[in-house]
């Protein structure tokens, strides 16, 4: 019996994606076209489940958790900015390449690398290489699923709490 394989991009899943703009043309550096994004992701957030971003000149990297497959989410991004685009700012060319890349988030280390990989990107974006990271927007990012949270060290877990441990002198004093 062959062991079953796990659906890989299904909804309700944590993932990095990325997608480059068609000839890795800076689109970005320019104030409206990232102004036009940032719309965008705005509008397609319940759609997306985006949890954080950071937008380079010609690329832009997503921590989403879509509640539909995550080609629909990138879909929505893609071609709803594309549409935009075009309407409010007369583009007639191609704007993104075809397809995107992601990487299924497994755990909180996971959640944490990719976390620092956006904000080295943000920091690496020179002045002239503009980049915005989502958690510097007015955007209302969706928080993590519960599953990603790190545990409170504050929490109770509803159990009874059980008194310290005695050293054994105080043992021997209360004999």
């Amino acid at each position: 019996m062959r062991p079953t394989r796990e659906l890989f991009r299904q909804a309700d899943q944590t993932y990095f994606a990325s997608f480059q703009t068609a000839r890795r043309q800076c689109f970005f550096r320019n104030e409206r076209w990232s102004n036009l994004l940032l719309t965008t992701l705005e509008h397609y957030l319940p759609q997306t489940g985006l949890h954080d971003f950071v937008i380079m000149p010609d690329h832009i990297h997503l921590l989403l958790s879509p509640p539909t497959p995550l080609e629909k989410a990138i879909q929505l991004i893609k071609g709803g900015f594309s549409f935009r685009a075009k309407r409010e700012l007369q583009w007639n060319g191609d704007i993104w390449q075809v397809g995107f890349t992601d990487h299924r988030i497994r755990d909180i280390e996971d959640l944490d690398i990719h976390l620092q990989y956006l904000m080295k990107n943000k920091q690496s974006g020179r002045s002239e290489r503009k980049a915005i990271r989502g958690t510097d927007t007015h955007l209302m990012l969706q928080p993590f699923p519960q599953w990603l949270k790190p545990p409170s060290p504050s929490a109770s877990n509803g159990g009874a709490e059980a008194p310290p441990l005695q050293s054994q002198q105080q043992k021997e004093n209360n004999t």
